[in-house]
């Protein structure tokens, strides 16, 4: 299974619970999920090996540069910049390292000094705010019903009718 098609492991280790209630509903552990895709698209995160693409490696005359992104890519980052402007800066900052850079709740704690425990609330709220403005609910609503439409005046019949 590739990297972003489940949700981070902090995310998916709040969503299990093990005494019965969840701390994280299913519509936050998707929007963590779309935001790893999305990070995942936009080539955001860290290269833990070297990599002897051309493409990052270097340009000379006949090779691409290693600034040149493809379209998607330069796409996912206009979604990232848009969400960013559109939530609170440490929600955002902890959606980041949590979907992005995919840090655990402890190690982000430690970085900033926060209490023990406090990562996870501040995630909830990131991502109550995310499923806000993505549109994600807890439970499923389609749009309201329209008039059924079909291409047919009517139905042909299955069978052709006996003849005697």
């Amino acid at each position: 299974m590739q990297k972003g098609e489940i949700a981070p492991e902090a995310v998916m280790r709040l969503a299990v619970g093990g005494g019965g209630e969840r701390f994280l509903a299913a519509h936050h552990v998707e929007a963590a999920r779309r935001l790893a895709r999305l990070f995942d698209r936009a080539r955001m995160m860290q290269r833990v090996t070297m990599s002897y693409d051309p493409a990052r490696a270097g340009g000379g005359r006949d090779r691409p540069r290693q600034g040149d992104l493809a379209d998607s890519a330069i796409q996912a980052r206009r979604v990232l910049d848009g969400l960013a402007r559109r939530m609170p800066r440490d929600c955002w900052n902890m959606l980041t390292d949590v979907c992005g850079f995919d840090k655990g709740l402890q190690q982000i704690e430690t970085e900033r000094n926060w209490p023990r425990r406090s990562a996870k609330l501040v995630l909830r709220i990131g991502l109550d705010q995310l499923t806000s403005i993505m549109g994600l609910g807890e439970k499923a609503e389609g749009r309201a019903a329209s008039a059924t439409r079909n291409w047919l005046p009517e139905r042909p019949p299955m069978f052709a009718e006996p003849t005697e």
